[in-house]
């Protein structure tokens, strides 16, 4: 291997939004993240839905189904000719 190609690897922090830490290896001095394994709902089970600007609304009223115009009653209702019998 080359020398003098490689970074330099230092133990450090993680600090993640929920508030777990725990330690790593990595190029940079501190990191800081969003979402860690105690808190991502794919390890976790659960699910935690984070809608911070009307996101999930915005799609709802997207693309929910559109009703067709309510027709009268009396319109919808055929009736069948009238038969006498003589």
């Amino acid at each position: 291997m080359k020398e003098k190609i490689h970074p330099e690897l230092h133990d450090v922090k993680v600090h993640c939004a929920c508030g777990n830490e725990f330690m790593t290896r990595s190029t940079k001095k501190e990191l800081r993240v969003e979402i860690c394994s105690n808190c991502h709902p794919f390890f976790t089970g659960k699910q935690r839905l984070m809608d911070t600007e009307g996101r999930v609304e915005k799609f709802n009223k997207k693309y929910a189904k559109k009703e067709a115009p309510a027709a009268p009653a009396e319109a919808a209702v055929e009736t069948a000719p009238e038969t006498t019998e003589a």
